[in-house]
């Protein structure tokens, strides 16, 4: 195999706002692995919160390029474990690796990645898209600009049953609402029973990461069910989050790839909790490998792509929230110019 680097400064259509970071633009890198005709693709972005840059990335990666070039692709799994060792430290670059990996062994076998794994997309949830945090009046706009059936919203500010309420007066759509982190649990426990009442379906992480007593609490109190996000990373994280959550919200990017995600997942329903998958505002490289993971799926927050201005790539497509595949197979992703 051939490895490559392809970095992308993304266009965020608004500033993008969430309850600790703002940003305009997003990089990423995409990873090409080549083997034979077969080019397979995958991607990370940058994070300041868990301190992941685009040239850390490279560099882990080229640290190790002797040993991906010269190994013989036969199992995503199989190769996650072997260069696991050198990016344990790195899970970004091990998911962008990863989903370039599927991504050749699925079209080396001729199939679309889901496929691949013996899975049927034929019942899939939808998307959501989300209302990054503004004032009131903008994030109205945001939503008025977008007709979606689904939105997560983003809170964590003084005004968070304010905005909810108001965006309600625009809209019949299924409403989710994601804290970061933001609220103490008295007030996630007072919130969820107004926010129930507008129509809105489950609290995304209320409480720091590491609240587990105030967790506790939320989980017997909530009106609403509650998804783990920065509770959840690694798949050590998802046994301890049962019993604080109702479901876990997998991130790509934090756990290093496909093959940790679909362990989660699995792991997660053996538990009795709810599944969903989250993006990072990818272009349609790292969203279509999210995309084929929606059969194991409850829920998915997949909208990167509609959130920027300039893809590099081509992949999955949306109507009105519902996924379309691409042609192609493999995870169905390609550059525009490369």
């Amino acid at each position: 195999m051939q490895l490559f680097f392809h970095r992308f400064d993304l266009r965020l259509r608004h500033t993008f706002t969430i309850a600790h970071d703002s940003r305009d633009v997003q990089p990423t890198l995409i990873v090409e692995l080549r083997d034979g005709d077969c080019r397979g693709f995958g991607e990370a972005t940058s994070n300041k919160y868990y301190g992941i840059t685009i040239e850390g990335m490279i560099e882990e990666l080229k640290t190790i390029q002797f040993l991906i070039e010269n190994h013989n692709l036969q199992s995503p799994e199989a190769f996650w474990e072997l260069v696991h060792p050198f990016l344990k430290n790195n899970p970004f670059a091990q998911c962008a690796l990863d989903e370039a990996a599927n991504d050749v062994w699925a079209k080396k076998r001729g199939q679309k990645l889901y496929e691949a794994w013996g899975l049927s997309a034929e019942q899939i949830p939808i998307t959501d898209y989300t209302i990054g945090i503004d004032s009131i009046e903008k994030m109205v706009v945001k939503m008025q600009e977008f007709p979606w059936p689904l939105y997560k919203i983003k809170l964590g500010t003084n005004e968070d049953i304010a905005i909810v309420k108001e965006l309600r007066k625009h809209t019949d759509a299924i409403f989710r609402v994601d804290a970061n982190c933001a609220w103490t649990a008295e007030q996630a426990i007072e919130y969820s029973y107004e926010l129930k009442a507008l129509g809105v379906e489950f609290i995304e992480q209320p409480l720091k990461a590491d609240d587990w007593k105030g967790m506790k609490r939320v989980y017997a109190e909530s009106a609403l069910p509650c998804i783990a996000d920065e509770s959840c990373i690694i798949e050590s994280d998802v046994a301890k989050c049962a019993g604080y959550f109702h479901g876990v919200n997998v991130k790509l990017t934090k756990c290093g790839g496909l093959t940790p995600a679909r362990r989660m997942i699995a792991e997660a329903k053996a538990l009795g909790m709810k599944t969903m998958v989250g993006c990072m505002n990818e272009s349609s490289v790292g969203i279509s490998a999210i995309a084929h993971l929606l059969p194991l799926l409850d829920y998915v927050d997949m909208d990167g792509t509609l959130l920027i201005a300039n893809d590099p790539a081509v992949g999955v497509t949306f109507d009105f929230g519902k996924v379309l595949f691409a042609d192609e197979n493999g995870t169905g992703a390609s550059l525009l110019q490369n």
